[in-house]
């Protein structure tokens, strides 16, 4: 039976949600399978889909494997109906969710239905029953140290009455002054107490939600931004001149359909690099947008939602000021402020260390994911992005500024560049913007790429030309001390990408090949594929120093090298000369780690099979428990890893260029959003100088 803990509030409000996402997120770093249970589910009028959002929104997490049905218990009616056949159904519930995880993560009542103080008794009761010890966690919002003392020790005191057990105290919401003489006055005896400050954004609601409270409907602009959040409103009843000075980021411009320099200024304002962005626009007065200011927005191309609404100004704006948000699957944003501020408030290793939270020796994609961030944010350093505008390395760079992974410079037109951004509903304000056309660093770098390569025929005006192309302008960031790191090729080919690298960075000394390698994560751990995107046919040598570099590469990101140098052959069964170039190598790998576990030539089952290795090479200490798989050519490599992704569902992260004095990788053309942040996580932690061959 899985270990479990219980996240309980004491009234509504409180912030359950953020407390018990953190939770979730910390949990998924040291276990394989974590579990979510939901005792009592929201249902029919109690949310507009049927789905309980809270329940929704945790089943959505990446670590969590049950559907929302397996997670969830009964209803409120069924309480209502038989509290004692509930409760039974309820504890018999959450073993068949216990039974197949790891741990599970219990989210109680949210006090929309019973609301009365006896609400907490029964979760307490629950909890009980489930053998969970309770975090419990308290609404801080304007409420004083004091305050907040008095209602943990009326809480704890009818937990204990329930025969229920603390493990900790969170005081959510608090005023930011106050965080540590809140989380001082809510200790109870030897349970853990924390305080997380109001994070506003964390209940402001998004602009679907206001246009449901309005009853409006989208007109123009994206529906996928309705989701954006929005942070007050801006009723414009004035001049333009005088809406422009009272805008603010997130707001939403209330104002009469007939009123189009108003909405054509507030977009250009939303545009420009000089305003902040909002979230949208809301008619009112059921007038709607004359024609030709329509076919204008149109021409122009603008994402940002105009709502129309047929209620009155004062009827708009008491609807809108009355609607509070959630946190919901479907505000990212939300989300990862979230994780963020449990994680900065809250001791995670301490918290799980209290409930006896074993850590698994299996590594999960999810957990070496979570590996790869928390080292880069640990030690958080500047990466460098050419393709400053392209859609997904946006939507990456929100994630990697909103999470504090790394520091973030954008190569583009600025204006393009915040545009793009606007357009998307991403908030990238935290980076730097670098017009590559840059007439200070255009002469600088020009002049740096003439005098190391002039020796080459380079000409100055040559170089001043080759510069502004971002790849050139990126590396030579790194190489100048401007980034620590660049990772390129959403839009650009790998040889856009390496070329600069090649002729700027250079190898580190004793390493005559720039190569790859892939981690491939596998159900329960991580394997190292190299070289499979950079060399085609390696000599001896150079497939000699992919295999030291690989295996550096591996141990630095906690893989435990043992280098298998994969042939069509095992040992001395088979001959022919590219055979005897994995054999020559394998002797070079020998003289220059000699300390390095490696096998070859080796055929792949033999040095993944522990079954197949007691068979063909007995006694080695490589066959079968091989971590580091070194192909003989780029056909063999890149066939093998594409084939172990798609048919073993393996997540590949890479390639992660190894060889280089600075840190510069590369992305495939199809990557993803996920798969941009892993790649700057890796280049950060390569400029840390614990992952870089250098």
């Amino acid at each position: 039976m899985g270990r479990s803990v219980y996240v309980a509030s004491a009234e509504g409000f409180s912030g359950k949600s953020t407390v018990a996402l953190g939770l979730l997120e910390q949990l998924s770093r040291r276990v394989g399978k974590v579990g979510v249970f939901r005792p009592v589910v929201r249902s029919g009028s109690d949310s507009p889909d049927g789905r309980d959002y809270v329940l929704d929104l945790l089943t959505s997490h990446e670590a969590v494997t049950l559907s929302y049905e397996e997670c969830a218990g009964v209803t409120y009616d069924d309480v209502h109906k038989d509290p004692t056949a509930a409760l039974d159904r309820i504890v018999e519930r959450y073993h068949e969710v216990a039974d197949v995880c790891d741990v599970v993560v219990i989210v109680g009542t949210d006090y929309t239905d019973v609301g009365s103080p006896t609400e907490f008794s029964y979760n307490a009761r629950l909890a009980a029953n489930l053998g969970a010890p309770v975090l419990l966690v308290l609404n801080g919002y304007g409420r004083t140290p004091d305050e907040l003392r008095t209602m943990a020790a009326v809480a704890v005191a009818e937990l204990r009455a329930q025969h229920g057990t603390l493990l900790a105290v969170v005081a959510n919401r608090v005023d930011a002054a106050d965080v540590l003489a809140d989380a001082e006055a809510i200790t109870v005896d030897s349970a853990l107490a924390y305080a997380l400050p109001e994070q506003p954004l964390l209940s402001a609601p998004s602009l679907a939600d206001l246009m449901r409270a309005c009853g409006g409907s989208l007109v123009s602009g994206d529906e996928n931004l309705l989701g954006r959040e929005t942070t007050g409103l801006v009723v414009a009843a004035m001049t333009l001149p005088n809406v422009l000075d009272r805008l603010f980021e997130g707001a939403v411009v209330v104002t009469p359909g007939d009123r189009p320099e108003i909405v054509l200024g507030v977009i250009t304002a939303h545009l420009s690099t000089g305003f902040p962005q909002m979230s949208g626009i809301v008619l009112n007065g059921g007038l709607s947008l004359h024609e030709q200011v329509s076919r204008l927005l149109d021409g122009l191309g603008t994402t940002m939602p105009i709502v129309e609404t047929d209620l009155g100004t004062h009827a708009t704006t008491t609807a809108l000021n009355s609607v509070r948000g959630r946190l919901t699957k479907d505000s990212p944003r939300k989300v990862q402020t979230a994780i963020q501020l449990f994680a900065e408030h809250v001791d995670g290793e301490t918290l799980l260390d209290r409930f006896e939270v074993a850590r698994t020796d299996a590594v999960t994609p999810l957990m070496f994911e979570h590996q790869l961030v928390d080292r880069a944010g640990a030690d958080r350093k500047h990466i460098v992005l050419p393709e400053g505008d392209e859609e997904r390395v946006l939507r990456a760079a929100d994630i990697l500024l909103r999470r504090g992974i790394v520091d973030l410079t954008l190569l583009g037109d600025p204006i393009r560049v915040n545009a793009a951004a606007a357009g998307l509903g991403v908030d990238i304000s935290g980076a730097r913007l670098v017009s590559p056309q840059n007439a200070e660093l255009v002469d600088r770098f020009a002049r740096e790429y003439y005098e190391r390569r002039k020796h080459k025929g380079v000409e100055l005006g040559d170089a001043r030309t080759l510069v502004t192309d971002v790849s050139y302008f990126g590396t030579l960031m790194v190489e100048l001390g401007l980034a620590d790191g660049m990772v390129s090729g959403a839009v650009h080919t790998t040889a856009h990408t390496i070329r600069p690298a090649l002729e700027i960075v250079k190898t580190t000394p004793g390493v005559s090949v720039v190569s790859s390698v892939f981690f491939m994560c596998l159900e329960n751990q991580v394997l190292v594929y190299g070289d499979c995107a950079v060399n085609p046919d390696p000599t001896a040598e150079q497939l000699a120093d992919i295999a030291v570099s690989s295996a550096r590469t591996a141990a630095a990101f906690g893989v435990e090298p043992r280098v298998a140098m994969l042939s069509y052959s095992t040992g001395t069964s088979g001959a022919g000369t590219d055979v005897e170039k994995v054999s020559a190598a394998t002797a070079l790998v020998k003289q220059k780690a000699p300390d390095l576990l490696v096998e070859g030539p080796i055929q792949y089952d033999a040095a993944i099979d522990v079954a197949v290795a007691r068979t063909k090479l007995p006694g080695s200490e490589v066959a079968g428990r091989a971590t580091v798989f070194v192909f003989p050519d780029l056909n063999t490599g890149n066939n093998t890893y594409k084939a172990v992704q798609r048919s073993a569902g393996a997540v590949a992260i890479g390639p992660v260029l190894q060889g280089l004095r600075k840190p510069v990788n590369d992305l495939s053309r199809g990557a993803t959003v996920r798969d941009i942040v892993n790649t700057v996580a890796i280049t950060a932690i390569q400029a840390q100088g614990e992952g870089h061959d250098a």
